[in-house]
């Protein structure tokens, strides 16, 4: 059988290229927990807001946008914003940019939402540099420069952030704005997989399968399947679920297989739909009624803990049974 699916996905940017998508910036307003919220220090906020106080003044775009102690208004926000940005605040700039490219109490405009997070980037701040890598990638607002794109994302990932190390792992993966080298897509890879960043872990379990800048390892690449399994990768399940199948880092195992199959199944995955069809020609009923009860217990604990454990011992047969007439 063919229960093969090995296709290399981004994040919030999917970048052109082989085996790949495109999407769009899409990230949220800075929210600060502490802010309180009663009409009181509302109204007192407006006041020191309206004498030029830049703090208040982006307190004030934060409570609009988020709703907090006041209808959200993303009108207001985006006023409150634009005057606290103007007078320099690093975050007021970010969201700024956010708001345009989200079209959130404004028409969409990628070019004044680049503006923005260009203002903010330069002051090194990270989600403004990541957000400016997505835009160079997809061309929104700026003309498509995976070069510059690469530029932010390295600024970005050099202070941690997860998903600028993850994007600049698929530029090296796809030799886009820098010659193809995977090795340096799996450093920047396990960075982010180190943080607990699924695709990235889905990543690195392709790149070992495959062998691609690594030497070929099916057990290294079911371990990091397993941890973008256990997030809910769908990819990443139906992957594992064929190794389980074809006895690669583990020894076969169609009830497992037919486990990870199921859930990434019962959520759309086309692959997945076909490879449970193609699992169940291998079992015995017994088999697949256990495989159906695993997949619901590891769905109730959020996919954790998913290995077999508890599961009802019987013989795994790799020949269909005959049919009683």
């Amino acid at each position: 059988m063919s229960v093969k699916s090995l296709t290399i996905y981004l994040f919030t940017v999917f970048l052109m290229g082989i085996g790949v998508a495109q999407a769009m910036v899409n990230v949220s307003p800075i929210h600060e927990e502490s802010i309180t919220s009663d009409q009181e220090s509302l109204m007192w906020r407006k006041m020191i807001a309206i004498h030029g106080n830049a703090r208040a003044q982006y307190t004030l775009g934060v409570i609009y946008a988020q709703g907090q102690g006041a209808p959200q208004d993303y009108y207001e926000s985006l006023k409150w914003f634009r005057l606290a940005a103007q007078q320099g605040s690093t975050l007021a700039q970010l969201n700024l940019g956010v708001m345009y490219a989200n079209g959130q109490g404004v028409m969409r405009d990628y070019e004044s939402a680049a503006d923005w997070f260009h203002l903010a980037a330069a002051k090194r701040n990270a989600l403004a540099q990541y957000s400016l890598g997505v835009m160079y990638s997809n061309g929104q607002g700026v003309e498509q420069s995976f070069e510059l794109a690469k530029k932010w994302y390295q600024l970005a990932a050099e202070q941690g952030h997860v998903r600028a190390r993850f994007n600049l792992g698929v530029l090296y993966n796809n030799g886009q704005g820098v010659e193809q080298d995977y090795l340096e897509a799996i450093r920047w890879y396990s960075l982010s997989a180190a943080q607990g960043f699924a695709r990235s872990q889905f990543n690195l379990g392709q790149m070992y399968e495959e062998g691609g800048g690594v030497k070929q390892d099916y057990g290294e690449s079911l371990k990091w399947y397993q941890m973008a399994a256990a997030q809910g990768y769908l990819q990443a399940q139906n992957n594992l679920g064929r190794l389980y199948a074809e006895g690669r880092g583990a020894p076969q195992d169609y009830v497992l297989a037919y486990m990870w199959f199921k859930m990434a199944a019962s959520r759309g995955v086309m692959t997945a739909q076909r490879n449970l069809i193609e699992s169940a020609k291998m079992m015995i009923p017994p088999q697949i009624i256990e495989a159906q009860r695993m997949a619901r217990d590891c769905e109730m604990r959020d996919y954790k803990g998913c290995d077999g454990h508890g599961r009802v011992a019987m013989p795994i047969s790799i020949t269909p049974q005959p049919q009683s007439n």
